[in-house]
């Protein structure tokens, strides 16, 4: 069965697979979707393609050059989707358990190139949540059963610390604000992360936009709707979006 409903992303994703396997052969233990597409909430004008490759072993750097070609000729055959790519290679125990990997291969979407990524604590315990409890598995056994649960608690810990860390210092410089596309992402994220604190899970941008605008005051309902629309005609209001953010940075605190 084709893994998504769309025969381009499809099409990258079986080149991907192939590629991937010549290259770690048995030191591949699965690959998997996740992001939009595990949470059935991909829309083809704005998501990207989230991946992520469990391998037996931490990576040595013949094998990450080869990896970094192989995405070097997706990005060039696949111009559509292969620069939408996000992935990261991670080493089967590191991905087990709650703690903050060590530094692994990963690609950024837009970028194309390879890096060892230092992830964040707090982002770490979010995407394993989503790995685990929604990913789809392109080969290997399922994510459940490589990724240990992760708590409720554990989420709402990693909310606060993710707004603590990387949100609020927006409050004071808020130069990536300036972006219409980064203010409808923020605020859709700021949704995501209320809904998280209310309910110690995780759900699609558009889920959480849809229970915030009906649970929370009607203040914040013209920023929502203006944020789903996602277009540069009808931006995310600046100062509703700073004291969106600054809102939800006082709620994980509450």
């Amino acid at each position: 069965m084709a893994p998504t409903p769309y025969p381009d992303v499809n099409a990258l994703l079986d080149d991907l697979l192939t590629g991937v396997r010549e290259i770690l052969r048995d030191r591949l233990v699965g690959v998997y979707l996740d992001g939009s597409l595990a949470l059935s909430s991909f829309e083809p004008d704005r998501s990207d393609v989230d991946l992520v490759v469990v391998t037996t072993g931490d990576l040595d750097l013949d094998t990450v050059r080869a990896l970094a070609a192989l995405h070097a000729r997706l990005a060039a055959r696949h111009p559509r989707w292969g620069r939408e790519l996000e992935c990261s290679y991670i080493a089967r125990d590191a991905l087990r358990h709650a703690r903050r990997p060590g530094p692994h291969p990963h690609i950024e979407r837009g970028d194309g190139g390879l890096e060892l990524m230092h992830p964040e604590a707090g982002y770490w315990v979010l995407h394993r949540w989503v790995l685990r409890e929604h990913g789809l598995a392109l080969a290997g056994p399922a994510p459940a059963m490589l990724v240990d649960p992760v708590t409720s608690s554990a989420l709402r810990e990693a909310v606060a610390n993710v707004l603590r860390e990387w949100w609020a210092p927006m409050l004071a410089d808020p130069t990536r604000l300036r972006s219409w596309g980064y203010r409808a992402y923020a605020v859709l994220t700021m949704c995501r992360m209320l809904y998280t604190l209310e309910h110690g899970r995780i759900v699609s941008k558009a889920v959480a936009a849809g229970w915030a605008k009906s649970n929370l005051p009607r203040r914040w309902t013209p920023v929502i709707d203006q944020a789903r629309a996602w277009s540069v005609e009808t931006p995310a209001d600046f100062d509703e979006t700073l004291a969106l953010v600054r809102h939800t940075l006082e709620r994980s605190r509450g």
